[in-house]
């Protein structure tokens, strides 16, 4: 600004632009790494399954460009926020975020946002993949809440003000299509609600602790368009799967329901902070015969969606060592897909049940350094444990332990 020379034409406009344009901001953040597997074309939450003949690789993870831009109304507070992020790989291009807030500025406790953003479910689905310590998120977390984003609105409580009763509590409540942004459109009326509570970051004792939490619900299904329903029942002492092909399941709709909480303790030392993480969810997810995921496209013929009961949690605990500069990470994470049977009966014969309806459990241990403001060093080990069960392939526990040393640049 001081080199403006504002007596010229070309001055005055770089002032005008530099004004009206203030407020903007451009941010992102790349992840290259390396990782390494046990075997050949395993299948992999840490970035996604290796090439059939690949166990080690290099990829970008994650390459974002991130825009933000917030319009201050005459009294000089926000009155609009827009952002767009996008994401730039080897494997794709890929719309993360294009979204748009309106501040409530009367009362400053609400704002409205539309768009395609975060649901707002859960504590670590809505932790930035760039602020995370952990390389990815857990399964449950992927599987239930994939690519995180959907379209739609959402009303938020949110107090902006510096002395208020409730300054501490934040509130969201949003609709959405329910598929996420990995379907091509929304296929049938039915609506995901989500809705979270939250506790934000409550100093204790001195500010020695800092407590958070939060509880999530979503109230969501899928049309059926076909007659064919497919659930976990138990006859004669023995689970099994069960097909309904009632004419009247023609048109209805199959439920998707979570319920999850969260809780989070950041305990002060003298090198930086120990932190404890914990959330559970639980639930009723709509899936197919090959993925608990949400399905992306509505079925046909003789398909039909699959009903089961699910649950699944991570903790983590994270210690500074030596410094701010370095941390210790360990995790323990696990999902089951159908809590209605063990592993023992998958794959016993006549019981129709299949891979998607075996649980896994991750142990994660990491070093995380903060190398410089900008840039950090990831290097982690995740020991992979599925059931044992019946079905071939299934018999013994994959080897599918992974190994990720990652580096991200942030601007």
């Amino acid at each position: 600004m001081d080199m403006l020379d504002t007596t010229k034409e070309a001055g005055r406009g770089m002032l005008g632009i530099y004004e009206k344009f203030h407020l903007l901001r451009l941010g992102g953040y790349i992840q290259p790494q390396f990782q390494v597997i046990e075997s050949k074309g395993a299948k992999s939450f840490e970035g996604g399954d290796f090439g059939a003949n690949v166990s080690n690789r290099f990829m970008l993870r994650r390459s974002r460009i991130r825009l933000d831009y917030v319009h201050n109304n005459t009294m000089g507070v926000p009155g609009v926020q827009i952002v767009f992020q996008f994401d730039a790989n080897e494997r794709a291009f890929t719309v993360r975020d294009v979204w748009g807030r309106i501040f409530e500025n009367k009362f400053r406790l609400f704002s409205f946002t539309t768009g395609m953003f975060a649901r707002p479910f859960g504590y670590e689905v809505n932790l930035s993949s760039s602020d995370r310590e952990t390389p990815e998120r857990g399964r449950m977390s992927q599987i239930l809440m994939k690519s995180e984003r959907d379209l739609g609105a959402m009303v938020s409580f949110d107090v902006r003000k510096e002395h208020h009763t409730l300054k501490n509590l934040k509130v969201d409540v949003g609709v959405f299509n329910g598929q996420g942004i990995n379907a091509t459109g929304d296929f049938d009326n039915r609506k995901d609600i989500i809705a979270r509570v939250s506790l934000k970051p409550l100093s204790l004792y001195d500010k020695k602790l800092v407590l958070s939490a939060g509880a999530s619900v979503l109230y969501g299904g899928l049309l059926q368009t076909t007659r064919y329903s497919y659930s976990t029942v138990e006859v004669a002492g023995s689970k099994r799967v069960m097909i309904d092909s009632a004419a009247v399941n023609l048109g209805r709709y199959s439920p998707r329901t979570y319920k999850g909480v969260d809780a989070q303790l950041r305990i002060k030392n003298k090198i930086g902070y120990t932190e404890l993480r914990a959330e559970y969810i639980t639930g009723v997810q709509t899936g197919t015969g090959g993925s608990s995921e949400t399905p992306v496209a509505l079925l046909s013929g003789s398909d039909g969606f699959y009903r089961r009961k699910f649950n699944g949690a991570y903790f983590y605990f994270i210690q500074h060592l030596f410094s701010p500069y370095h941390q210790l990470i360990v995790k323990y994470d696990w999902y089951d897909p159908n809590i209605n049977i063990k592993g023992s009966q998958v794959g016993r014969p006549g019981s129709s049940f299949s891979a998607t309806d075996i649980s896994y459990r991750t142990f994660h241990i990491g070093y995380l350094y903060h190398i410089a403001d900008l840039a950090k060093l990831f290097v982690f080990y995740n020991v992979v444990k599925n059931e044992n069960t019946l079905l071939p392939g299934y018999t013994n526990d994959i080897k599918d332990n992974v190994f990720t040393c990652r580096l991200q640049f942030r601007f």
